[in-house]
């Protein structure tokens, strides 16, 4: 059996993630960059279970329209603030700016051999910038045209260079500067000739076909050295705000306001036919809003937008039917946990990119039957809204166990809050003197006595920070004996105040002893992201989830794996864990049954028994955690280690209190959709 909990539903964070701007696909590193309204920068592994390998926070100040990638290593955005940025994918923070002097940036493109960048700006230029191994530099200015410059599309011999604007469409030659060919852009239907048709997308093929896509919502198909149209696709009413074309050239894909991504495959129109011309062959409808970005890959169209989602849609016929490819994936929430737990206060820490808020769980006096939902005698309480400090938004935060600190951190600082909280009394003093060492950090978390804070750096080091009401002191710096300088995405600490364990983005799990205040061990690598762990507080055993789905326990005394966690390898979980999607956040332990552990994803949580046997992968399953319709003479027999609840959707965190009480945070989508803007009005069925 597994017991019966009573649930604090948390329906009062209200989470909203920002719009996809645009996005960039890496094809030799299989990563794909995207960027949001907010200016945040994601990174997903598409080669490790599509995890969010990376988050760059974003900045009030930082407005990005273009990304781009140079080699496997290096991602550029460029924006209506003027700036072009490279980022230190290590550090996740920008490694330098700098002005292109030519107003806001609208559009940035890279040539095939990565050797130069264009920029198209405010001011009707375009600009070119040569890439250097570390940095950028400013070479020259193509022939100013009038109007701003809304899209550009090198082509392969990097020698033109089409650039899309108000009506019309130019080619520039790269070695003279001069516009070579201008083409005007159809207004669309009579009934629209009085408005400027807005080119917001260009592709210059290598066969010298520009495509194009517009307002008025066409895609069309260009000759670009006579300069006349080949072949126009009307594909929406409204606008066609994003184009991608494929490595080799047989496919583009074509994104609009309407929420709908469209494809053209080049075809023969008929069996045996050598002729070939572009044939629109899919509709995809996984969206409301505008699709902003659109790319391609081996075996996936990828789109996201201002509906918040990244949609990763299988083309089924290059999948093969039943594998981890041919699944329709949309994420919405992140792969990390922006909730912190005190538990014995009862307090939740919710993050936000501007602030925080600290709740007190609200509380029942009834005593119910299961399944009954308890009215509130004691409602939630918000007791505390910090507002971050400057134009950076912060990339994380904690709360201490007994509730008395929180600390959060941005690109540029860290800041360490007491708090005193006596009945409806609340009170908060910020701690003015840190230590020097403390700058920035990718991960923070308190002891389990709350004396000591762990603060992940940015230099790859984990450093030691003693907590008291006068002072707080840098006790002692960890450095991973591997001389990695991947950052630390995860810490964990153990309940007797022994061990500290941290996981980096080379997938390496690093354990510290902080009475010794020394390097213990490190666990085998495996090659897959690390995306949730914990210490168990008895055992002192290390639980750890990978992007994979794959968990292991590690004994951090004996330095191996656990004979369970072999066992785990060797019969695995039952087969419907295989159905799960989403990497697990968050890992958390049965204070009145230390046996068990929960885990949880955005769509359910589950509770892992080490102390009965691993279920039989073609056993019936049993979702509910007590199958209480069963016989008590049945119900030895069904149990097993593995027993999952779906009730809950989707979950931003679930942890489990003392008392029996379980705490689980939701964001329902309808909460997220209805703070929309309106999407396009569309003629639906008998309206």
């Amino acid at each position: 059996m597994m017991g019966e909990f009573k649930v604090h539903r948390v329906r009062f964070f209200d989470y909203m993630p920002s719009g996809i701007r645009c996005m960039a696909f890496n094809r030799k590193a299989d990563r794909l960059a995207l960027a949001r309204l907010n200016g945040s920068v994601e990174i997903f592994n598409f080669s490790n279970n599509y995890f969010q390998e990376k988050v760059i926070p974003g900045s009030d100040s930082r407005s990005i329209e273009a990304i781009c990638w140079v080699g496997c290593d290096r991602l550029f955005t460029a924006g209506l603030n003027r700036e072009v940025v490279e980022y230190d994918l290590e550090r996740l923070c920008p490694k330098y700016t700098l002005d292109a002097f030519g107003g806001p940036i609208w559009t940035a493109a890279c040539n095939s051999a990565e050797t130069h960048f264009a920029f198209g700006c405010e001011d009707g230029s375009v600009k070119l910038f040569e890439i250097l191994p570390d940095k950028i530099q400013f070479e020259r200015n193509l022939d100013r045209q009038k109007g701003r410059i809304l899209s550009l599309s090198w082509h392969k011999s990097g020698t033109l260079i089409a650039a899309g604007s108000l009506d019309v469409i130019r080619v520039f030659d790269v070695k003279s500067g001069h516009s070579v060919q201008r083409i005007l852009v159809d207004r669309g239907p009579a009934g629209t000739r009085n408005k400027d048709c807005v080119v917001w997308n260009v592709a210059f093929l290598s066969d010298y076909t520009i495509v194009s896509g517009d307002s008025a919502g066409k895609v069309q198909l260009w000759d670009a050295n006579k300069g006349t149209l080949i072949k126009t696709h009307l594909v929406s009413k409204w606008d066609v705000l994003s184009l991608s074309v494929s490595e080799n050239e047989d496919s583009i894909v074509a994104g609009t306001s309407e929420g709908t991504v469209i494809q053209f495959q080049l075809l023969s129109p008929t069996i045996g036919d050598a002729e070939t011309q572009w044939i629109r062959t899919r509709t995809f409808k996984h969206h409301t809003h505008d699709v902003r970005a659109v790319t391609e890959t081996k075996t996936s169209v990828v789109s996201g937008g201002l509906d918040t989602q990244l949609v990763i849609c299988p083309l089924m016929d290059k999948v093969e039917v039943k594998s981890s490819e041919s699944v329709l994936r949309k994420v919405i929430f992140p792969h990390r946990s922006l909730v912190s737990c005190a538990k014995k206060p009862s307090l939740l820490l919710f993050q936000f990119p501007d602030q925080l808020e600290l709740w007190r769980l609200g509380g029942t006096d009834t005593v119910g039957k299961p399944g009954e939902s308890l009215p509130v005698t004691r409602k939630p309480e918000k007791l505390l809204q910090l507002k971050r400090k400057g134009d950076d938004h912060i990339c994380c935060s904690t709360i201490s166990e007994c509730g008395h600190w929180i600390a959060y951190s941005t690109v540029s600082s860290i800041r360490l809050y007491q708090i005193q909280c006596d009945n409806n009394n609340i009170s908060i003093s910020k701690v003015s003197k840190l230590p020097k060492v403390l700058r920035s950090a990718h991960q923070l978390q308190f002891s389990a006595d709350s004396s000591k804070l762990f603060v992940a750096s940015e230099q790859a080091t984990i450093h030691v920070i003693s907590l008291s009401r006068s002072e707080c002191k840098h006790v002692h710096t960890f450095k991973p004996k591997s001389g990695s300088s991947a950052p630390v995405h995860l810490l964990a600490a153990s309940a007797d105040g022994q061990w500290l364990t941290s996981a980096n983005r080379h997938c390496e799990i690093n354990v510290y002893n902080l009475k010794k205040l020394k390097h213990h061990c490190m666990v085998p690598v495996y090659n897959s992201l690390p995306s949730a762990m914990a210490i168990h507080p008895e055992t002192n055993n290390l639980l750890m989830a990978h992007a994979d789905q794959q968990v292991f326990e590690f004994s951090i005394v004996d330095k191996q794996y656990t004979d369970w966690s072999r066992k785990l390898q060797k019969e695995g979980l039952h087969r419907c864990r295989s159905k799960w999607h989403t990497p697990i956040t968050h890992i958390t332990f049965n204070p009145s049954a230390p046996s068990q552990v929960m885990l949880h994803d955005t769509h359910m949580f589950c509770i892992i028994d080490q102390s009965l046997p691993l279920v039989d992968l073609k056993a019936q399953f049993y979702s509910r955690l007590t199958p209480k319709d069963m016989s008590e003479t049945d119900r030895p027999s069904k149990n097993n280690a593995f027993k999952m609840c779906k009730k809950y959707q989707p979950l931003l965190h679930v942890n489990l209190l003392e008392d029996d009480w379980l705490v689980v945070v939701e964001r329902p989508l309808i909460d997220i959709h209805s703070q929309l803007p309106a999407p396009v009005r569309q003629k639906k069925f008998g309206t």
